[in-house]
């Protein structure tokens, strides 16, 4: 009979033994320090970086800017160029701009980006006025509106005072308010809909007063909805749709019908074309008052 000492392995726990370590060394074990390797963690945070949403500087917004991202684009007008009359809108992205070009293609007035809050006006703004001035098209300017900066009145001021005026010279549009989504930060600029509502009859009232005209309106219908609630009392004031489709679409509550219609940011020339709802001779009525 096998006599079991002290101090020697039995023959069977060795054997198990000797297998465990086996198999133990044929299991790949991943680091404990790989989740916490600094180079992991950079590249974590660099793809995280790269993936965030960005917030432009300052002064960049645009007539527009948000349109394509929360309404997106269909198809574009058709049939309409006789009883509807090309336009286009521009900003200082599109430098300056080749006006005969458009001037030939058919475009016969224009709106161009003047002020930005009380912080910023476009450096290309002389070009862009006056050389649409100077192949014949009927013009006007814009300012992009920031209810969370300062007041209306403030902004209404700052705009007339840096090329939003108007003149009785039969060229001139009456400037516009262009009023949408806040490409900096909260959709309807962290005021309510009473507050927004407001503002913009704060802007349009002194616009009116320093100038004289009612100021042309551009937003869209689902922005208008939900930050002014579908307010509808300010009819008097022009209205610039904008929709990226075939039709102009349900407008805003107050207004039956549309003065002009941003159509698409993907034409000729400088992207942003727009439709006058009437002939030449109704473009020259807005700009005669």
């Amino acid at each position: 009979m096998p006599v079991h000492r002290p101090g020697s392995p039995r023959p069977r726990r060795a054997f198990l033994a000797g297998a465990l370590i086996a198999v133990c060394a044929l299991v790949p074990i991943a680091p404990a320090s790989a989740a916490q390797s600094p180079d992991a963690a950079h590249r974590a945070g660099a793809h995280a970086t790269a993936n965030a949403p960005t917030t432009p500087p300052r002064g960049t917004a645009r007539m527009g800017m948000g349109v394509a991202a929360h309404d997106g684009q269909g198809g574009l007008p058709t049939g309409t160029r006789a009883a509807q009359t090309e336009g286009v809108d521009v900003a200082s992205y599109q430098g300056n701009v080749s006006w005969t070009t458009l001037w030939n293609s058919g475009v016969r007035w224009s709106y161009n980006k003047a002020s930005e809050g009380t912080y910023y006006t476009n450096p290309y703004f002389s070009q862009q006025y006056t050389g649409a001035y100077g192949v014949g098209m009927i013009r006007g300017a814009y300012h992009f509106a920031t209810p969370d900066t300062t007041s209306g009145a403030t902004q209404a001021n700052y705009f007339v005072d840096h090329g939003g005026g108007w003149s009785a010279d039969g060229r001139t549009l009456p400037g516009t308010l262009d009023i949408e989504w806040n490409p900096y930060g909260d959709t309807c600029y962290g005021k309510s809909t009473s507050g927004m509502v407001s503002w913009i009859r704060d802007f349009l009232n002194q616009y009116k007063a320093r100038t004289g005209r009612n100021a042309v309106i551009y937003t869209s219908t689902t922005w208008w909805s939900q930050c002014t609630g579908n307010y509808a009392g300010f009819s008097a004031n022009p209205l610039w749709i904008a929709r990226y489709a075939s039709t102009a679409g349900t407008l805003p509550a107050g207004w039956s019908t549309y003065t002009m219609w941003q159509y698409t940011s993907s034409g000729p020339t400088v992207g942003d074309h727009d439709k006058f709802n009437g002939a030449l001779d109704r473009v020259q009525a807005l700009a005669k008052g």
